[in-house]
């Protein structure tokens, strides 16, 4: 008879949802159940194992390259940030800091929001308030943008390699919940503070050929597939069982 295997499907490390309290406990309390942990990148399967002692299995993040394609060789004056204000863990006071930064630094390009409607926060230089786009216009809009702001302090984003594939540039805040995720070369870490962020993106606009620079970035993520992420979580199921001699 083959015993029954408990797993825990871990996409982000929860705890940092919430101030330090009760429900942040309650979270944490989730990963001394000694369930087996598969975990949406190595950062959460490293620490998960190092401070909780689960097993852990981690499975890399994919990209939709049908859906997300480089098709803009031209130069791109524009820029795009993942504006989640409702979200505290996508740091949008931070994101608008480091953006006031870069118009003043270039102010010939237009900055791009999506990912909420953010009308009524007061906002200190022009941009396109796009709100929540479907895959179509997104693909779009990261075709027209030379590079993007994504702010993650838990888990990265799934969004630096879904822009790379579309050739626009990640600017992404330094860390391991990041780069413990993906060390891609064209992502661009920067130390969290405004003016380290916005010096970042800087570089990527004034960056020599980098229409050039954007395909090769494109052609980076190609191989990342989600149909891959799903095999690994599969195999880490049947894997258990054999292991421990059930079946």
């Amino acid at each position: 008879k083959v015993g029954a295997k408990r797993f825990y499907f871990v996409q982000d490390f929860e705890p940092y949802f919430y101030p330090t309290g009760t429900h942040s406990i309650l979270a944490e309390n989730t990963y001394k159940l000694g369930l087996r942990g598969v975990t949406a990148g190595g950062w959460l399967a490293k620490r998960l194992h190092d401070e909780y002692g689960m097993t852990t299995t981690p499975f890399d993040f994919g990209s939709d390259s049908e859906t997300y394609r480089f098709e803009n060789d031209t130069k791109r004056k524009e820029i795009v940030f993942y504006a989640r204000p409702t979200t505290p863990r996508r740091a949008f006071e931070l994101g608008i800091l480091v953006l006031d930064i870069f118009h003043k630094m270039h102010p010939d390009y237009t900055i791009n929001f999506i990912g909420w409607d953010v009308t009524e926060f007061n906002i200190p230089f022009p941009y396109e308030n796009l709100g929540i786009l479907n895959h179509d216009e997104l693909n779009d809009v990261y075709n027209r943008c030379a590079t993007s702001l994504v702010m993650s302090l838990t888990n990265m984003s799934l969004l630096p390699l879904e822009l790379l594939s579309s050739g626009c540039i990640p600017v992404v805040n330094e860390g391991q919940n990041n780069r413990l995720v993906s060390n891609n070369k064209y992502i661009h870490y920067a130390d969290s503070d405004p003016l380290s962020l916005a010096k970042s993106l800087s570089e990527v606009v004034t960056k020599k050929d980098l229409q050039v620079y954007a395909k090769k970035a494109s052609q980076s993520v190609q191989a990342c597939s989600w149909d891959d992420s799903g095999r690994k979580v599969v195999s880490t199921v049947v894997q258990a069982y054999h292991t421990d001699g059930n079946g």
